[in-house]
């Protein structure tokens, strides 16, 4: 049998598991704590399990779990996941080696999981994740993901661990040299209703040509999660680790290329945020957060510009976030599964506009006063940078031409005239829910901008880096233009420099 020629057959939970069990070849350890052992499960009642189940283990008390894998920070952890794939493995390889070494691909399936408690009150996730081995006695690689569980009942969840489990385990072995279909897969029979796989990270040997970062982005893409995150480095990051507890502020933006407009925009609004009584002497988290409505303006997904924006925002320290949430509202929604704290957005005038346009909530009951209410409940902030009125008549007439004033002419009138929060005009039927906002500081102005950055806007950044014009280089950070000019990002070309 040749699972991969077979793939399209192999679509129930069932046929994956009697797949594994009839390669002989593969062969491992089961250790699951918590939720049962739904995952050993399919492979026992699939038959044949004796070809590839070598021990399955539940350390479910804590004691013993300890005693075994040795104590981690918390028990439903990545560390603790770690620890149980170490141990294992370790105990596969000394006790079998010598007797199957030599022509069997060694595994390691661990799960650590806290399903819905009897009091349903807990928060209901997991790490599963397998050590393998692609060749008899090669150097072993890693798959680890985390998972969220939506199901309302206990039963359910253990019923979907299981098929994630399986689905982890067939992709590791069958389709790891296909990365999309390896993605779409672990959802496989219970869909993304049910589970929410927020975290994938690959390791070893035998994934040297994976780029995390780009794992992660399929997620997003592929509806698996709504939002991943990078560190600084570039490491995948699992967003409740970071935002556990955290004061938010949150910056979103094409950041094709990020700018010297980006940089004071967070910088100015981090000033103000954390003199606010509400997050003076909160742990802070700053994000720089990019859609993939934006990812995909062009029409397809460009790897090479997805992974230049992360990069550069990672070489200037700021942690970037990958959403699927197109209104602000469900972005600050998605915060509060992890935080209780303030929420600072940074936005610019334009970005204000758009959360005041009243045709993006037409699939919510409540219209633009649901959205408003569900953004600005539990302590969230807008900080809105000026744009020059220049600057904002050409977006007007860019958004709408045909109603958009004309552009002023008079030198006097267009020197040192900013836009701002306070003297904004909204749609006259929203003035006064505007006015309310302000006026209750739900939107504040962002203060102590450097001006000379207001001229600075990406699009016109991109253009010259494009075409030769090295003027771009004094609008961006230096490290910015060093990586530009080093990598030939963004069109850039040492031949078309004048």
């Amino acid at each position: 049998m040749n699972p991969v020629s077979e793939q399209k057959e192999l679509l129930t939970t069932n046929r994956k598991a009697l797949t594994v069990n009839l390669d002989q070849a593969k062969y491992g350890t089961f250790a699951e704590i918590g939720a049962g052992q739904e995952v050993a499960r399919w492979f026992f009642q699939a038959g044949g399990a004796a070809g590839t189940v070598a021990k399955t283990i539940s350390a479910y008390d804590m004691t013993f779990s300890d005693a075994i894998y040795g104590k981690a920070p918390r028990y439903v952890s990545r560390e603790r996941l770690s620890l149980m794939l170490d141990h294992e493995y370790v105990l596969l390889k000394e006790r079998l080696a010598t007797a199957r070494g030599a022509n069997t691909d060694f595994f390691v399936f661990a799960d650590t999981v806290s399903a819905m408690s009897f009091k349903g009150n807990n928060e209901c996730h997991g790490w599963m994740g397998i050590r393998l081995q692609t060749e008899p006695n090669g150097e072993p690689s890693d798959i680890i993901v985390h998972v969220r569980m939506w199901d309302k009942e206990n039963i359910l969840q253990q019923q979907a661990l299981g098929i994630v489990g399986v689905n982890l385990i067939y992709g590791a072995f069958y389709l790891r040299d296909n990365l999309e279909n390896f993605i779409t897969s672990l959802v496989d029979n219970v869909g993304t209703t049910r589970i929410e796989v927020d975290m994938l990270k690959f390791s070893g040997p035998a994934f040297q040509h994976v780029d995390n970062r780009l794992a992660s982005l399929f997620l997003v893409k592929h509806g698996l999660t709504n939002a991943v995150m990078y560190g600084p480095g570039g490491d995948v990051l699992q967003p409740s680790e970071v935002l556990y507890k955290k004061a938010i502020v949150v910056e979103r933006g094409s950041f094709r290329p990020v700018t010297h407009v980006n940089v004071d925009m967070i910088n100015s609004a981090c000033a103000q945020f954390v003199q606010e009584p509400l997050a003076k002497g909160k742990n802070v988290i700053v994000l720089m957060e990019i859609t993939m409505n934006n990812l995909l303006a062009a029409g397809d997904l460009d790897a090479s510009d997805f992974l230049a924006r992360v990069d550069l925002l990672g070489d200037l320290g700021f942690t970037v976030l990958i959403s699927n949430y197109s209104e602000y509202h469900r972005l600050t929604t998605y915060f509060r599964r992890y935080t209780s704290e303030m929420i600072g957005v940074v936005l610019g005038i334009n970005n204000l506009l758009e959360v005041f346009n009243e045709k993006y909530y037409d699939s919510l009951p409540g219209g633009i006063l649901e959205a408003v209410g569900r953004l600005f409940r539990n302590a969230v902030k807008l900080y809105v940078y000026p744009m020059q009125s220049q600057a904002f008549e050409r977006y007007l007439a860019a958004e709408n031409p045909a109603a958009a004033p004309p552009v002023p002419t008079n030198p006097a009138f267009n020197t040192g005239l900013l836009i701002t929060a306070k003297n904004l005009h909204v749609p006259d039927n929203l003035r006064h829910l505007y006015e309310h906002l302000l006026e209750n500081h739900y939107i504040d102005c962002v203060v102590g901008f450097d001006e000379k950055n207001l001229s600075i806007f990406s699009r016109d950044v991109l253009k010259r880096i494009k075409s030769g014009d090295t003027s771009w280089e004094k609008m961006v950070p230096p490290s910015v233009a060093t990586s530009i000019r080093k990598r030939a990002l963004f069109g850039y070309s040492v031949t078309t420099v004048t």
